[in-house]
């Protein structure tokens, strides 16, 4: 079977739900080192065809670079909302699980480890710092084609590779990229790799060879 045919067989062995379910693909390493930090994946990948639904991108900024992103953030929050969230870090909690990406403007970036750090940091989400001078358009767009690969210091972690209203080729086309991203990453590359799944959301899970995708 193809990597195509892989998905088709994810795709059809799951049920119907009242959302449409993300595909994504579970890796397992071996050989790897987790507990050393520079061994562990946490890479940025921008997916070819994007994930098939919309990514949300939310910045901290000063009034002049909020103005550059109002067509393009999903959120933008100034200075003065960083003490309202520190203070009620539950709230502040809902909003980040409705984020994919944060940006900041550097001036912000100290008060943001400090206040909330906390709640941004074990999720993945510290934001990116952005000059003063520049305009965060250009990042914006690139986020919203981008996942996040973060094996912390499991052997086991999570991408998602998109949903189920894409086609097979355009999912099985973010896996490739995907995979030789993550492979590019470990010293023996394939080598490094136990197994591979994709699946649905709520589906069963269908293994992958390293000759199905290469």
């Amino acid at each position: 079977m193809t990597l195509e045919d892989k998905i088709k067989q994810a795709i059809k062995d799951s049920k119907e739900r009242k959302f449409t379910e993300s595909l994504d693909i579970s890796i397992n390493l071996k050989g790897v080192d987790l507990s050393n930090p520079k061994n562990r994946i946490n890479e940025e990948i921008t997916l070819p065809k994007g994930r098939g639904r919309e990514i949300k991108v939310a910045l901290f900024g000063s009034e002049e670079m909020r103005g550059k992103v109002k067509d393009t953030a999903d959120f933008v929050f100034g200075a003065e909302d960083l003490s309202k969230f520190a203070e009620d870090k539950k709230s502040f909690k809902k909003i980040v699980n409705q984020i994919d990406f944060f940006l900041a403007e550097a001036n912000l970036m100290t008060t943001i480890g400090r206040s909330l750090g906390q709640v941004l940091g074990p999720r993945g989400k510290i934001p990116k710092a952005i000059p003063p001078s520049q305009d965060p358009t250009s990042t914006i767009t690139y986020l919203k084609k981008t996942v996040r690969a973060r094996s912390r210091d499991k052997r086991t972690f999570h991408i998602p590779v998109g949903n189920k209203t894409m086609s097979e080729k355009d999912i099985a086309e973010n896996i490739r990229e995907v995979m030789k991203r993550i492979t590019s990453h470990l010293e023996k590359g394939y080598g490094n790799i136990d197994s591979i799944y994709v699946k649905t959301t709520m589906g069963k899970a269908v293994k992958l060879e390293g000759g199905d995708i290469q």
